[in-house]
């Protein structure tokens, strides 16, 4: 008989408590999750506990692309665009269910500080830095070509275009699967289990953890300790990270609003907005702001939205794009080292790998697109570090998971909305809450208008399967909804 969700985390919790672990990582994001599985694939025991839900942090609340960063060959990081030129390719080979390679079509404006001359020699770099086989191969257009391949762009000052290839992701369902192929290989991961501090003894570190859902605490021996908490990362007893967090923030509209065929680059001074389609939907961001608040804490506010319907409607004047246009939005922070200078919008994107105290590694900074060469490089470190005989690191080389593991239930789009999906996701994929099914499992609450309708459907569902009161229904309803009351109509002042 197959266990329940409650007895297959006591069984988790059991075996992260049992015994020393060789590597205990800490944070459920990308990094985390790809360092888990890289571990696993190496032979190595691994834990991997996460504060909140996986994913819930940065890592499903990107631009959902996984790109070289075409900007940054403007800024002469020549080795970082090489170094994430490669890594999507590898992504769109090992997990081509979540790597849509997707055209940007990026428009020049006189004056604007992109010259088409420029632009024109950068593209074709681009696709010289992914070997020569980047993911289409890029071309240009006149003035004339430009305003026919997108329809209702703003011709003032316009001098043409280029056109380029990233690729097109689901940021929480590639979390969701590597952890599944983490788990695969003997993986040991918890969500809701909260990192509280850690003392090294003569053999292991010996860290201290609060099972959220219980509040019951443990105790977890490691023979070394990675801190990939992401925004987290400064506030980890032992961390050495200092970080300076930039805040993104995307709109979700319908296509029918903004009828893209390609995927479009938009500039506003040194910042570059993209607008995305998404099936039926438009995904509109992002900005990039200094933010000091509390990780957790981080909303869409109704500055940020009006920031990036300024800019859509400064580029597409007769769209009209307003605010009851948007069916969802997500709010999300860059966990940037900090260098102490430069604007939010010039910080490198460039990772760090750095060895806190023996045995204890601060790993931060970094993209989306590079996770995976973030955790081999790291795994490299510490084996050697610790005088580990461990295979080479195979994450490039073998699929994320197989087809069958993936049909229906994790892709580019949201799956069928159906009972069957959320069983689905409750018993293999470690949904507790509501908000985990319906946000970081599904996309359904950014994808849907009627995504509140949804959401209490799904609470019923849950509610059957979890033994939920009326009580705890309405509380989740209420957190499900929380990241999106920027959306709410205001009251009037009368």
């Amino acid at each position: 008989m197959s266990m329940t969700p409650p007895e297959r985390r006591a069984r988790v919790l059991a075996d992260l408590t049992a015994g020393p672990l060789d590597l205990l990582i800490i944070g459920g994001g990308i990094v985390g999750a790809g360092m888990a599985r890289d571990a696993a694939m190496r032979g190595l025991k691994t834990g991997l506990i996460e504060q909140h839900d996986f994913a819930s942090g940065t890592s499903s609340r990107s631009s959902r692309l996984l790109h070289g960063g075409i900007r940054y060959l403007a800024q002469a990081r020549i080795g970082l665009v090489r170094e994430a030129s490669v890594e999507k390719r590898t992504l769109h080979r090992i997990a081509p269910h979540l790597a849509e390679p997707t055209a940007f079509i990026f428009p020049t404006y006189r004056g604007a500080g992109w010259p088409l001359w420029q632009m024109r020699i950068g593209v074709k770099l681009y696709d010289l830095l992914c070997g020569g086989h980047n993911l289409g191969k890029s071309s240009s257009f006149s003035k004339g070509a430009a305003a026919q391949a997108v329809p209702q762009l703003k011709t003032g000052g316009l001098t043409g275009a280029v056109r380029y290839f990233d690729g097109f992701t689901n940021d929480a369902r590639l979390v969701m699967d590597t952890l599944r192929s983490a788990a695969a290989h003997g993986a040991r991961v918890l969500n809701y289990c909260r990192f509280q501090d850690a003392a090294r003894d003569a053999s292991a570190w010996v860290c201290e953890a609060r099972d959220e859902r219980t509040g019951s605490s443990h105790t977890i021996r490691a023979g070394a300790v990675i801190n990939a908490t992401g925004p987290w990362a400064q506030m980890v007893p032992h961390s050495r990270v200092r970080l300076r967090l930039t805040k993104g923030v995307h709109l979700v509209a319908p296509r029918h609003r903004l009828p893209a065929q390609d995927a479009i680059v938009l500039t506003s001074g040194p910042r570059i907005l993209f607008v995305i389609p998404w099936g039926e939907r438009v995904i509109l961001g992002t900005t990039d702001t200094d933010y000091t608040g509390a990780p957790e804490n981080v909303r869409t506010g109704r500055e940020d939205i009006d920031y990036v319907l300024g800019v859509v409607n400064e580029f597409f004047p007769s769209v009209r794009m307003t605010t009851a246009d948007i069916i969802s939005c997500w709010a999300g922070l860059r966990p940037l080292i900090d260098h102490g200078s430069g604007g939010a919008s010039d910080i490198s994107r460039a990772h760090e790998i750095r060895r806190a105290e023996p045995g204890w590694w601060d790993v931060a900074g970094g993209k989306l697109t590079t996770y995976r060469l973030m955790a081999e490089q790291t795994l490299d470190r510490i084996a050697a570090e610790k005088g580990w005989n461990t295979p080479r690191c195979q994450t490039a080389r073998d699929p994320l998971l197989s087809l069958a593991e993936t049909a229906g239930v994790s892709g580019i789009f949201p799956p069928a909305f159906s009972q069957e999906a959320v069983a689905h996701y409750c018993r293999n994929e470690w949904a507790i809450h509501l908000d985990d099914v319906m946000i970081r499992r599904t996309s359904w609450q950014y994808y849907y208008a009627d995504a509140r309708e949804k959401a209490a459907e799904a609470a019923q569902w849950m509610a059957q399967f979890f033994g939920w009161t009326n009580e705890e229904i309405a509380a989740e309803l209420a957190r499900c909804m929380t990241p999106f009351e920027a959306l709410r109509p205001q009251k009037s002042a009368g």
